[in-house]
């Protein structure tokens, strides 16, 4: 006969981590640990990767459990409610039950008499074998739960007729992180609308974990409380701001936990643990850092943190300490302005189809199309790997187009009728580019609204940090860069000064608090979010630029070389230093700060380098 432990891990098909499942018992029975990925029969890792699906570690299950269940309890227990003992909890996305088996185990035994556990947990999931394993699970530990297959924005919310749920007293869970490019017209709308009938209206370029929280709360008594996992981004991403505005306005108490490594091994999203209880809105949010999930254990309460005061837009400040935070700003009000004061950032050219109107100079030649006739302009190559120094110059374009890269934009008269240029159009119909959705929608369909030549361009998809480069040549750009157009008011020196300047610490932190982080360390600046990067002041700007302008070209060199710390050093010391009169510890606090926020956004890799 087999063992408990035996019993379960036969339907075990698959795991990640050579083969094998971590397994251990407790005096319940069932699974209680297990490492990394598992995959059943009828799923798979790119399935579940498709619908957002990543198995929650069980110390984070557990933690969150703990204070949203018996929290909860001992909430109602301290009040006059009559139904103390009564706790109902929802996971709304609830897999594999990881969630479920932890809240049943807090509340094993502590249920009114002549109840079990079904009718205080619930569970929603789309994916059948999802369900049917998180009920052989459950059974196994001695409990049972209501699970209804559907999706989650079908299910009706307590006060609408025919919903199949009560109110509930927690609501837990991982909710699935799925890009809105994954989502089709229909199920985005959907979900909008579910988060719109709760006072949130929500863009179409966000995420579905955050309509679902919103969609989930609407199921939550008013002094419930919430326990999610959700990705970091909810901190720094534009289209999260409604979320930040509606935890502070619904919830009395929030509290962020947040780790330094990656918890899922198949992502490479960084988590927040977001709990919030109460009702009647909040000022302040505490914050705690831990290293790993397994370091949850140190802390068993949320109720005394340190509050971090907020104000509207994204959260990423939150991530350093208070002195930190205020050194920033008070520099930032004194000696910063943002980049918009010299000049807007803009879109490049969008084609529609860049591998066509893009052209390399064999290409052009090959149909005999020319700068000369007016046909062609130049430009960076797409992306922004060319663009390694302080300046493109005409040197650095040459080499590009003898290494064979695409240099010219195609942007022709519309009433060139030359054999060579329909020869070329022929050519892209022949390839259906006149099908893609921006060239069907101008005419003609082959000339793309070329953007004027910038003074500056700025690198908005990043690695490390984001770049200013002169444009010495006069090009245009594509989509993948964004420009700047000097305004008449910016001192003449801006032009060569800024792309150095801007490797100041002061500068680089602010593109980390105002900008986007993505899985797998990106740094993305849309304009407007490029627009409020700090930059100096026009005073301190030429002051600086009359000190560093003779070592411009020693310190391009070693940028191009990678040394990049050393371009920031040398900044900083004038800037920073000479120019701003900062301390010494203020200057090494803001370089601490940007570098702490670098680091985590890159992880492992931006910590052995610097």
């Amino acid at each position: 006969m087999r063992s408990a432990v035996g019993a379960k891990a036969h339907r075990i098909r698959w795991s990640r981590r050579l083969g094998q499942l971590r397994l251990a018992g407790r005096p319940g029975g069932g699974l209680r640990r297990y490492d990394r990925l598992v995959i059943r029969s009828g799923d798979s890792p790119h399935l579940r990767k498709e619908r957002g699906a990543f198995f929650t570690p069980p110390a984070i299950a557990d933690y969150l459990a703990e204070w949203a269940v018996r929290g909860r309890m001992a909430s109602t227990r301290a009040s006059s409610d009559s139904s103390r003992e009564d706790v109902r909890v929802l996971d709304p996305t609830c897999g594999e039950a990881v969630f479920l088996l932890a809240a049943g185990r807090r509340l094993h035994g502590k249920v009114p008499s002549g109840r079990n556990l079904s009718q205080h947990l619930f569970g929603v999931d789309l994916h059948q074998t999802s369900l049917d394993w998180a009920r052989d699970l459950l059974r196994d530990e001695g409990m049972d739960a209501q699970l209804i297959k559907a999706d989650f924005f079908d299910v009706p919310t307590p006060d609408q007729l025919g919903s199949p749920l009560p109110l509930m007293d927690a609501v837990i869970g991982n909710p699935p992180f799925v890009r809105y490019q994954k989502h089709g017209p229909e199920a985005q709308a959907k979900a909008r609308q579910a988060a719109l009938r709760q006072g949130v209206r929500l863009s179409g370029l966000t995420s579905s974990w955050a309509p679902l929280l919103v969609h989930a709360c609407a199921f939550l008594k008013p002094e419930g409380r919430l326990a999610m996992v959700l990705p970091a981004e909810l901190l720094t991403v534009g289209y999260a701001e409604p979320i930040r505005i509606w935890l502070r306005n619904r919830f009395e108490q929030v509290h962020l936990v947040l780790f330094e490594r990656l918890q899922f091994d198949d992502a490479l999203e960084k988590v927040i643990l977001v709990l919030a209880g109460g009702s009647g809105g909040c000022d302040s949010f505490s914050l705690y850092h831990f290293e790993d999930s397994e370091d949850l254990g140190r802390v068993r309460t949320m109720e005394n943190l340190t509050a971090a005061l907020t104000g509207a837009g994204k959260w990423t400040d939150l991530l350093l300490p208070n002195r930190q935070r205020r050194i920033f700003k008070r520099i930032n009000d004194q000696h910063m302005i943002p980049l918009s004061r010299y000049g807007s950032p803009e879109l490049g050219t969008v084609t529609g189809a860049n591998s066509f109107f893009a052209l390399t100079d064999a290409t052009a030649k090959k149909f005999g199309l020319s700068e000369a006739a007016g046909q062609l302009r130049k430009i960076v190559p797409p992306g922004s790997k060319h663009l390694k120094g302080l300046t493109f110059s005409q040197p650095q374009w040459r080499n590009l187009l003898q290494a064979g890269e695409p240099v010219w934009l195609l942007c022709p008269d519309p009433d060139d009728r030359t054999p060579e240029l329909r020869a070329y159009i022929d050519y892209g119909k022949s390839l259906k580019v006149d099908q893609a959705y921006k060239c069907r929608v101008r005419t003609p369909w082959w000339r793309p609204p070329a953007v004027s030549p910038p003074d500056l361009f700025f690198t908005y998809m990043s690695h490390r940090y984001p770049r200013m480069v002169t444009n010495s040549i006069g090009s245009t750009f594509l989509n993948s860069m964004h420009g700047v157009r000097l305004r008449e008011e910016a001192p003449a020196p801006a032009r060569f000064a800024l792309p150095l300047l801007a490797f100041n610490s002061m500068t680089m932190l602010g593109a980390e608090i105002f900008g986007r982080s993505y899985g797998g360390g990106i740094l993305k600046m849309e304009p407007r979010e490029a627009a409020v990067l700090p930059v100096p002041n026009f005073t301190a700007m030429e002051r600086a630029w009359t000190l560093l302008a003779d070592d411009r070209r020693r310190l391009d060199t070693q940028l191009q070389g990678g040394r990049w710390t050393n371009v920031v050093k040398r900044v900083d010391e004038v800037l920073l230093g000479e120019i701003l009169k900062l301390s010494a510890e203020e200057v090494a606090q803001i370089q601490d700060a940007a570098r702490s926020l670098r680091s985590r956004r890159m992880g492992a890799e931006e910590s052995a380098t610097v």
